[in-house]
């Protein structure tokens, strides 16, 4: 067993973990920061996206122990002080981004890396920032729609799906 230590949404957390942990492991089941989801464990689906130190990171794919020290934010971490949805959560529900709910937490935290990156992103861009998160729901087009609006595009202009 090794002890890492890191800060989680703002708290510095720490555990013992074997080497072979996974980040997404070590956050649902030593944190119980369940909002991170397990969708394929291959780093098909995007559901566990997580931020480490700022990076958009696919959190099945890296180990607990590699992100000792690191600042890692969480779906969890990305409600406003107050508790209320972020502009980015809001944007989902107002734009019906999300059905299942399944893919929407890889999605939130996609979503606000490309706009720190790009924080008015195209169309296109949007969907290509978002290749590597599937979602059996929606079609996309209204997750678009929402990254639109929350970086405070007009969203008429996109054609319907």
């Amino acid at each position: 067993m090794t002890k890492v230590t890191m800060t989680v949404n703002g708290k510095a957390v720490s555990g013992d973990v074997e080497g072979r942990t996974l980040l997404v492991d070590f956050l649902r089941s030593d944190l119980r920061m369940t909002g991170t989801h397990v969708g394929c464990d291959t780093s098909q689906c995007g559901a566990c996206v997580v931020h480490v130190d700022g990076a958009a990171v696919k959190a099945c794919t890296m180990f607990a122990i590699e992100a000792d020290g690191a600042a890692v934010g969480t779906i969890e971490g990305q409600a406003n002080a107050d508790g209320s949805l972020n502009v980015i959560q809001q944007a989902f529900q107002d734009h019906h981004g999300l059905q299942c709910g399944f893919c929407t937490p890889g999605m939130v935290m996609s979503a606000a890396a490309l706009l720190q990156e790009n924080p008015t992103p195209t169309e296109a861009e949007i969907r290509e920032y978002l290749e590597g998160n599937i979602c059996r729901c929606t079609g996309y087009h209204n997750i678009v729609k929402a990254i639109m609006a929350a970086s405070g595009q007009d969203v008429s202009a996109i054609a319907a799906a």
